[in-house]
């Protein structure tokens, strides 16, 4: 298995509460995030959404598509949403949030391995053109989410 560790950072010029309100609905990602063609609830999770169970197909630059369910762990409301990836991808994804005073920044921190044998096959080669997908993706996310909200965002 290939292994990855990404980390992205977003600062949107949006109050903590009007971004957290909007990543903790991945149902409606979509809806703003093109690249993420579908998300699917299998199951649903306690009150805080503890223990949810997601489906993601995702396209990005790339020619391909990724598969993959997330089962969320850990929720703190306005910081912290941790989810544990299994499928097409396995690993932990982690988005944190803090509020420095003119923005919100989002730190999305994903560190998976890939299960499916034509990735796995190319990472030799390709890990380069996965990274920079994944980039442009995240990208495509940060740019999305302030069309949403109308505002602005950097990305790092």
């Amino acid at each position: 298995m290939a292994e990855y560790r990404f980390s992205t950072i977003w600062r949107i010029k949006a109050p903590l509460q009007t971004v957290w309100d909007t990543l903790s609905h991945p149902d409606l990602w979509p809806g703003w995030w093109k690249s993420l063609e579908q998300v699917v609830e299998i199951e649903k999770g306690d009150a805080l959404g503890i223990g949810a169970l997601h489906r993601y197909t995702w396209k990005g630059a790339l020619p391909y598509r990724i598969t993959f369910n997330i089962h969320v762990v850990t929720i703190k409301p306005l910081y912290l949403l941790e989810g544990v990836a299994s499928g097409e991808v396995e690993g932990i994804g982690l988005w944190s949030l803090f509020y420095d005073g003119a923005n919100t920044v989002v730190r999305y921190d994903w560190q998976i391995r890939t299960n499916t044998w034509w990735m796995n096959y190319l990472s030799p080669i390709a890990a380069p053109l996965f990274r920079w997908n994944h980039h442009s993706v995240m990208c495509e996310g940060a740019k999305g989410l302030a069309r949403k909200l109308g505002t602005k965002v950097d990305i790092s």
